[in-house]
Parts: C-alpha cells; structure tokens; sequence
C-alpha cells in the first residue's frame, strides 16, 4: 500500500498541472471502489477551480471553490495526466477533465481506493476527524509521543502505526525508524524513556523526508504523480532483509510478525 513518502509524491507531481485549473468534466467508468464514488460527482466538480492540493495522512485534497476533492490510493491506486482523448484502460475508474486540456486520470486495479467528496470543511470529515498529527509537523514531537505512549503495553511499533496517535507512519517506515533510533520494534510503548522517544521522533522524521526527497519506496506497483516508480527501496536498511547481515554489527536481522504485519529488526543494536 502508497505510504505517506508516496502520497506526498504524488501531491507534489500533480500540484504545478492541477492548481489554478478548472475541472471541465468528470467521468466516473466505475462507481464501485472501496466507497461509491458520488453518482453526482460530474455536477459536483464542473467548473470549479482548484485552489490548492495537500495531503492528510494518505489522502490527496484537491481543494476547489466549493467543498473539496479527497482520492485514496489504495493498495494499487494512481493518479496521472494524460492528453484529452486518451482511450481508457481498464482499470481506468474515473477522469477529471481541465481546461488545460488534459485529463487527471485515476486508474485502481484492485479498487481498493476512493474517491470522495467532501462539501464541508475538511478536517470534520468522519475518516479524518479522528486522525493524530502528521508525524512531520512541530505537533509530532518527543513529548507528544512519551504521553501517548505512558502507561501503555502494546509494541512500540504498533503505537507509532496508530493513525490516532500520529497518522502515516506505515510498515516500513516504523521499520526503518525503529532501527535507526535502537529501539526493539516488540517492546513495550510505556517502558520506553521520553530521551529515546526524543531520538525516535528524529528518526521517523529523517527516514519520512529521505523517502519523499527520493519518491517514495517501490515495492510492487507504486509510481508518483508523474508516471515515475519511488527509488528510496534501495536505501532501506531493515525492510525485506530478514536473515541477512545487520548494516551496523553483520549480525543477522530477524523476522517476526506484528499484527499479521512483517517486522524485521536487530537483536543485538536495538533494545
């Protein structure tokens, strides 16, 4: 599944052709994604400019006059320009039309996206009101997080997934940071000193920016906004390399499973 290095990448690779640009017309192939897609979505977005494109957690906002445009990726969701007039594959859901002659295309094999429309003020949203602070805002910080972690059993790393607590920190992402950082994915979120959550927070922070700074992880199917694949699987440390030598001591790195998720780590550098 797109993480938020990859959403991010898609925002930026759509930002300069979409802001500023009216929608001319949308046309909706497939309704059926994860939520129905607005039957009324053509009349909804006809005419409107867009004012802005961000993204909140993994969800893409086009912000428009009058309410705005949410998309999720999915497992396998992309967004894209094509020329006007492109034929549409099959797997091609929806197009957005500009004025600029080109058209926005979002294309979801596995239709486990959404496109959504959102007529109110976006953070009121049901699946964004609950959501905890993006984990590269000021509000993601050593103190918020050793709150959120005080008095708590679960795994570190199921603590640092939880989007109520800080929202896109995926898989391989907590992955990455817990190793960077020294902390053993399985321990304990309350047992842990607010110092180390001082050297997690940095961690989350630099692998998330590394990540967007190189386009996203390719692991399967993922490409940004401008067609392109992530590169930033080269550099992961821990992600996927189960069994083979630690980048810092060669020991092995082991495997274990956390919530149905693979988890890999260093026993001997992290604690």
């Amino acid at each position: 599944m797109p993480e938020l290095p990859e959403v991010e990448t898609v925002c930026r690779g759509i930002r300069p052709h979409l802001q500023g640009r009216v929608f001319t017309q949308a046309t909706v192939r497939q309704p059926q994604l994860r939520w129905p897609v607005p039957d009324n979505l053509n009349e909804l977005l006809r005419n409107q400019t867009v004012h802005s494109v961000n993204r909140r957690a993994k969800y893409v906002l086009v912000e428009l006059d009058q309410g705005s445009l949410m998309v999720h990726l999915g497992m396998s969701g992309r967004l894209y320009f094509v020329p006007a007039g492109t034929p549409a594959a099959k797997h091609d859901h929806v197009d957005f039309a500009l004025d600029s002659g080109q058209l926005l295309r979002y294309t979801d094999p596995r239709r486990f996206g959404a496109v959504l429309w959102l007529g109110g003020e976006a953070s009121e949203h049901h699946l964004l009101s609950h959501l905890g602070p993006e984990p590269l805002s000021e509000d993601f910080n050593a103190g918020y997080l050793f709150s959120r972690a005080k008095g708590r059993k679960v795994p570190v790393k199921t603590l640092l997934m939880d989007g109520r607590v800080v929202v896109g920190v995926g898989n391989i992402y907590a992955n990455e940071a817990l190793f960077m950082a020294g902390i053993r994915p399985d321990r304990e979120a309350g047992s842990i000193s607010k110092a180390r959550y001082q050297r997690l927070v940095m961690c989350v922070k630099q692998v998330l920016e590394k990540a967007i700074a190189q386009g996203g992880t390719t692991l399967k199917d993922f490409v940004g906004g401008d067609g392109r694949p992530g590169y930033f699987k080269q550099e992961l440390l821990v992600y996927g390399r189960a069994g083979l030598p630690c980048p810092t001591c060669a020991g092995a790195l082991k495997e274990i499973r956390q919530a149905q998720r693979s988890t890999v780590f260093c026993s001997r550098c992290q604690r």
